[in-house]
């Protein structure tokens, strides 16, 4: 055998290794943001009405008025852009 076999015989596995492991990385960090997207989205559809109606009944208990709550407006970065309704 070469020394230049000898050298690179321990170095592919180690290499793999590392690829393996970057990309096992990279999917978790990609899963991760589909997560935190996807809560965002759900807290502001599903979620923000109902706090922002207990929000108007406690005021209105306390006797102040409020305007009326904010739209929500989606704002995707590095998606298509649409409005949804």
């Amino acid at each position: 055998m070469s020394p230049l076999t000898l050298t690179l015989l321990p170095v592919v596995p180690v290499l793999l290794v590392q690829l393996a492991l970057f990309l096992r990385w990279l999917h978790r960090r990609i899963r991760d943001d589909e997560i935190h997207r996807a809560f965002l989205r759900d807290l502001a559809t599903n979620h923000l009405p109902h706090i922002y109606a207990a929000l108007r009944a406690i005021a209105a208990v306390h006797g102040i008025s409020l305007d009326d709550p904010p739209q929500i407006q989606y704002l995707e970065l590095n998606g298509p852009r649409r409005r949804d309704p």
